[in-house]
């Protein structure tokens, strides 16, 4: 193939891209998810085919564990919300019938019936949202399996074929940019994770220390907001506060809210995060930091993921130009590194 012809079909391969993305717009952010975690679960099936099962059994397998896993994240919620209904019951039961609210010389009285009425509407504004919102959640659901399937599937092929619009020359920086995504996605979720459980074990002695009764249930609730960008655990410390508020205890909330607030929602991501983005993404924590924080704040949910992995590539970029305009100080290592290229990338 003449390096001309190679030249025009990667240009319509980028103008049909863009063209199905523009088209695409509305999932966008699930195709996206759905690439991550092929990335991320692509060593699995690749253990599976070498253990001797064609490709379809290892695509099939991997992504049903994948969902079998996602739906294990989302059970905690589940059995805490079933199993300590009544308490949520009895503990609404503590209101007083009146809240007297005394602000800057204002005040203003609050009846428990008044709050029912106001939370009454809001559920049932919320339920009509996601009685709505259903069939396209589900829609993109759908989609976001039979994409993992896809990926993982055709994963050899797909790889082959971006692979081959690179001229000869740049696919050394086209592996270690491929690799560099890979270890980056693996570390975005395994921290995320970990970030969770760091959550759980802080909060089990604060909320002990606040004497709380259902300790392993109130951080459990905490663990698994933390998977939420941005948000986090703040919400079930605020929802705390609020109801220590309203039963005249503004001491015992203002400690959950400050204390609380300060292990529980803000203490794993300050300590956690950087220092195990450093050891598995092979980026500076701050930089992680930047890029966790950033793309939420910019992109929702989606840049929890977009933001660290934009970091790591220009991370990746800026070290392949470095070693292009320095090649003498390369190690040995790094030099014969950066000669052979990333051996056993493929997929």
């Amino acid at each position: 193939m003449s390096q001309h012809r190679r030249y025009a079909l990667g240009g319509l391969f980028v103008a049909a891209g863009a063209l199905a993305a523009a088209l695409l717009a509305s999932v966008l952010g699930t195709v996206f998810f759905a690439v991550t975690v092929a990335y991320l679960l692509w060593p699995l099936r690749q253990e599976i085919v070498d253990r001797g099962q064609s490709r379809r059994v290892a695509s099939a397998g991997t992504t049903a564990a994948a969902f079998l896993a996602t739906l294990l994240l989302l059970a905690p919620l589940a059995v805490v919300a079933y199993l300590r209904f009544d308490s949520f019951v009895a503990v609404i039961g503590l209101l007083p019938a009146e809240i007297d609210i005394s602000v800057l010389g204002f005040e203003y009285l609050l009846t428990l019936e008044s709050l029912t009425d106001l939370a009454v509407v809001v559920v049932e504004r919320a339920a009509r949202r996601a009685a709505t919102a259903a069939p396209v959640l589900l829609v993109k659901v759908t989609l976001f399996v039979f994409l993992v399937y896809s990926l993982l599937f055709y994963g050899e092929d797909a790889h082959r074929a971006a692979l081959a619009l690179v001229p000869p020359t740049y696919r050394d920086a086209a592996r270690s940019l491929n690799r560099r995504a890979r270890d980056t996605l693996f570390a975005i979720y395994v921290l995320q994770a970990v970030t969770a459980l760091g959550t759980f074990v802080l909060a089990v002695p604060v909320f002990f220390a606040l004497g709380y009764d259902a300790v392993v249930t109130l951080a459990t609730i905490a663990a698994v907001l933390q998977f939420i960008p941005i948000v986090g655990p703040s919400v079930l410390l605020a929802g705390l506060a609020a109801y220590h508020v309203a039963l005249g205890q503004p001491v015992q909330a203002a400690l959950v809210f400050l204390v609380g607030g300060f292990v529980v929602a803000w203490l794993p991501d300050v300590l956690i995060r950087p220092r195990l983005a450093r050891e598995t993404a092979r980026i500076p924590g701050s930089l992680y930091f930047v890029g966790f924080f950033g793309g939420a704040l910019t992109l929702g949910a989606l840049g929890v993921v977009a933001g660290p992995l934009a970091v790591a590539l220009f991370v990746e970029s800026a070290s392949l130009l470095s070693a292009e305009l320095n090649p003498a100080e390369l190690s040995p290592a790094e030099s014969a590194d950066s000669e052979s290229g990333p051996a056993g990338d493929e997929g």
